[in-house]
C-alpha cells in the first residue's frame, strides 16, 4: 500500500519506518529540509531503539522515501497521517496550529480520494476541524469536497520501545463515522492494519470522538497511577514504611497489576504532561472540571523536586562549594526526550543554590546540554558550574552526594566500591529506587531513596520539610 506520513518527527519516522518494515510503499515528508536532508544522508534526529537500523534497511530496499515536497507527498499516498506536533499552549490546550496547517496543504494538493488519518494526539473536535480545513482549500479550488476522509487512529508508542510498540500492539484504536466512504475507508484500513490483526483481532473500531478522547483518558489513567504511587511513597517515607513492598502488595491484585506502580522523580517527556493539561483544559471548554487528573498533574509537579528537597535537607540551602554528581539526564530511559525531565528543575536549582554539577546520561548529553543553556540563559554564572561528562563513575568523582535521576540499565549494577572510593562523601540520592538500602548501609553508604525504608528516611520528620521548590524550569 502507498503511504505518506506528514511529520518526520518521532511519531512520524517510526510510524512511517514500521510501515515499510511491513512491505509499504512510505513517503515521509517534512517542512524541515535540515531534517529531511540528515535522514536521506542516513542520519537521525532522534535516539530510538532500532529506529536508525529499521530506517536504513528500508531505504537500501527502496521502501521509504523522505522529502520536504508535500504535491508530490500527497499524490503518493492512498492514506495519509497526519503525524505533526501538538505543544501544549500557556492555558494548557493543545496547539494545532501545525495540524491544521497540514490540513489545509492536503487540501491545496490533492487530486484523487485520500484517507487522511490524524495520528496526532488531539482534543476531541480536531477530526472535524482538519475537515473543514481541507474543505475550505478544495472549495477555493472550485473542487468537490467528498475526495477525502478524516479517521482518528492515536498512537500508543512508549519513547525507548515505541518499535515494538508499533509491531505488537496491545489494541488499534480507529475512528470513523458513518458515511457514503464508510464501507471502503473500512475495508481499506483493515487491509492495512491486517498483519496485526493476524492471530487475534486487535483493532477497535469505533466513532471519531471517542477515539480523539481514548487518546487522552489513556495517558492520563497511567499518570494517575504514577501520581498515587509516588504520594505512598512520600507517605511511606513518613510512616517508615516501605513502597517496594507496598507496590508487590497491591500489584499482585489482578484488578491492578504490575505496570506503572513505581515511585520516583515524577513523569515527564512530550505526553504525560502535556496530555493531562490538554484534558483538563478540554473539561473547562465544556464547562467541567477534572479534579482527578489535575490532582495528578499537581502532584507531579511537586515530586519533581523531590531530590531537592533531599539534598537541601542534608547539606542546607547554601550549596557553594559542594560538587553533586547526576546520573540520568533524559525523562526516561532509552531515549534522548529532554522535554518535561525532571533533571531540568533539579539540576537548575542546584545551580543557583551554588553547587557544581557533574552530569552523565548514555544518549541524551547533547540534548540536556542545550535544554539546559535554554533553562538558565539569564544565569550564565550557574551555568558555567555545569559539567556534562563521558562516563557515569567520572562524574561521581569528589562528589558529596550522587543523585539518580534516570533509571538507565547501566546504572544498575555499578562496583559501589569504587563508587565509594572516589566520592568525597559516600551519599546516593536515589531517585529511581534502583538499589535495596541494606546493600548500601552494608557497604558503609548513605542512602536515601523515594519512600524505601532505612536510616536516613527515618531521622527525617515532616517538620524538617523546606518551603517548596518551583517545578518549573524556567523559575526557581
Amino acid at each position: 500500500m502507498k503511504i505518506t506520513v506528514v511529520g518526520a518527527g518521532y511519531v512520524g519516522l517510526v510510524t512511517g519506518a514500521c510501515f515499510a518494515e511491513l512491505g509499504n510503499q512510505v513517503w515521509c515528508v517534512d517542512s524541515n529540509p535540515e531534517k529531511i536532508a540528515l535522514l536521506n544522508a542516513a542520519g537521525m534526529p532522534i535516539y530510538e531503539p532500532g529506529l536508525k537500523e529499521m530506517v536504513a534497511r528500508n531505504r537500501s530496499e527502496g521502501r521509504i522515501h523522505f522529502t520536504s515536497d508535500m504535491g508530490e507527498a500527497v499524490d503518493h499516498g492512498d492514506v495519509i497521517f497526519i503525524a505533526v506536533g501538538t505543544p501544549s499552549q500557556e492555558d494548557g490546550s493543545a496547539d494545532l496550529q501545525h495540524v491544521l496547517a497540514v490540513a489545509g496543504q492536503i487540501g491545496r494538493h490533492l487530486k484523487s480520494f485520500k484517507i487522511v488519518v490524524n495520528k496526532s494526539t488531539v482534543p476531541v473536535g480536531t477530526a472535524y476541524r482538519v475537515q473543514t480545513a481541507i474543505e475550505s482549500e478544495l472549495l477555493k479550488r472550485g473542487m468537490r469536497d467528498n475526495l477525502f476522509e478524516v479517521v482518528s487512529n492515536p498512537e500508543f508508542l512508549k519513547e525507548g520501545a515505541a518499535i515494538d510498540d508499533f509491531m505488537r500492539p496491545d489494541r488499534i484504536v480507529i475512528g470513523l463515522d458513518t458515511g457514503d466512504n464508510y464501507i471502503p475507508v473500512h475495508h481499506k484500513l483493515e487491509q492495512l492494519y491486517a498483519s496485526f490483526n493476524r492471530h487475534h483481532a486487535r483493532t477497535i473500531w469505533m466513532d471519531v470522538r471517542s477515539a480523539e478522547l481514548t487518546k487522552y483518558a489513556a495517558n492520563a489513567m497511567l499518570a494517575t497511577r504514577i501520581s498515587f504511587m509516588n504520594e505512598i511513597a512520600n507517605l511511606s517515607d513518613l510512616l517508615g514504611a516501605d513502597v517496594d513492598c507496598v507496590r508487590r502488595g497491591i500489584g499482585a491484585d489482578q484488578r491492578i497489576g504490575h505496570g506503572f506502580l513505581y515511585a520516583g522523580t515524577g513523569y515527564g517527556g512530550s505526553c504525560f504532561p502535556k496530555d493531562t493539561r490538554a484534558l483538563i483544559q478540554t473539561a473547562l471548554d465544556c464547562g467541567s472540571q477534572m479534579k482527578v487528573v489535575s490532582a495528578v498533574e499537581h502532584v507531579n509537579d511537586s515530586q519533581k523536586t523531590v531530590l531537592l528537597h533531599r539534598v537541601l535537607q542534608y547539606f542546607g540551602n547554601d550549596l557553594t562549594g559542594l560538587k553533586l554528581a547526576v546520573w540520568g539526564l533524559a525523562f526516561k530511559p532509552n531515549t534522548d526526550d529532554m522535554r518535561e525531565a525532571p533533571s531540568r528543575i533539579i539540576i537548575k536549582n542546584l545551580l543557583l543554590r551554588g553547587a557544581h554539577i557533574s552530569a552523565f546520561d548514555p544518549v541524551a548529553s547533547h540534548e540536556a546540554q542545550m535544554a539546559l543553556a535554554l533553562d538558565l540563559q539569564d544565569h550564565p554564572e550557574a551555568l558555567a558550574r555545569l559539567q556534562i561528562v563521558d562516563a557515569a563513575m567520572q562524574a561521581s568523582d569528589d562528589a558529596d552526594a550522587l543523585l539518580i535521576v534516570t533509571e538507565w540499565k547501566t546504572f544498575h549494577h555499578p562496583d559501589f566500591e569504587d563508587l565509594k572510593a572516589r566520592m568525597r562523601r559516600p551519599l546516593i540520592l536515589d531517585g529511581r529506587n534502583l538499589y535495596e538500602p541494606h546493600v548500601l548501609e552494608h557497604l558503609g553508604i548513605a542512602y536515601q531513596g523515594i519512600g524505601r525504608r532505612n536510616a536516613l528516611a527515618l531521622q527525617w520528620s515532616p517538620e524538617q520539610v523546606q518551603e517548596p521548590i518551583s517545578a518549573s524550569p524556567a523559575v526557581v
